[in-house]
């Protein structure tokens, strides 16, 4: 049995069953317990499962209060955004009119979209720039600034926001499950992603897989209305209800 195989046989165990013994896993796979053991370990660093004495447990969902601030962002998981900024780049064809949202991964994409001629719409100030700095065609909603993220909010972004229809919109969320759907800790910024995604006839988050099983406190969208742009396989079940791409 491949290795992938193998990860996807113990992950759908473990959605069924909760929690399995090193044992059930290597009768399920016909591996050895080192083999196992190695597996395991790996899938607990990507919290993908807990790992215990004997065995393995399924994580659960994991609430989330409120979110890093932004300069600690920028320095977390930076080669897996980079890999996802890039391959969502590549989406963004000449004749596109595209969303940017504030998010740290899309903020990384405006980084390979400087040479395109496709018409950008953001609320964030710095993607603007670097959109513009490399002579792309950035507009820029006004409204309220909140220097911490250097993005507009407020009931004037909104209302400019509505006007405009995309045919590809790039998110940025806080958490992605099952249940709650693509979440995000400020109630403002889930209403801003909800309304871009409303408004694109094709929605992307861009998401690392550390986002997988975290739940904060607004809902943006559900996982049906977007494609998952992401640096790991998550666990099948979300598969189930949406497009997941993994970039290598």
């Amino acid at each position: 049995m491949l290795a992938e195989q193998r990860i996807e046989k113990i992950l759908s165990a473990l959605a069924e069953q909760r929690a399995l013994s090193v044992t059930d896993i290597c009768r399920l796979t016909g591996a050895s317990e080192a083999t196992i053991r190695r597996d395991l370990n790996m899938l607990d660093e990507q919290r993908k499962l807990r790992k215990v004495h004997g065995g393995a447990v399924l994580v659960e969902d994991e609430f989330r209060i409120a979110e890093p601030a932004m300069e600690i962002k920028r320095q977390l998981y930076t080669e897996e955004k980079r890999r996802i900024a890039r391959y969502a780049a590549s989406l963004v064809r000449d004749d596109d009119v595209v969303f940017l949202d504030a998010g740290t991964t899309v903020l990384e994409m405006a980084n390979y979209l400087r040479q395109s001629h496709a018409l950008f719409i953001t609320n964030n100030m710095e993607c603007a720039y670097r959109l513009a700095e490399g002579g792309a065609q950035p507009y820029m909603l006004g409204g309220d600034v909140d220097p911490k993220t250097m993005s507009t909010g407020g009931v004037q972004m909104m209302d400019a926001l509505r006007r405009y229809n995309f045919t590809k919109a790039f998110l940025g969320v806080t958490g992605i499950t099952v249940a709650q759907g693509c979440t995000t800790p400020d109630p403002e910024a889930a209403a801003l992603k909800a309304v871009a995604a409303a408004r694109s006839a094709r929605t992307y988050v861009l998401a690392d897989a550390s986002k997988f099983g975290m739940v904060t406190a607004s809902t943006a969208f559900r996982l049906e209305d977007a494609v998952i742009i992401t640096d790991r396989q998550p666990e099948p079940k979300y598969s189930e209800y949406t497009q997941v791409e993994v970039v290598a």
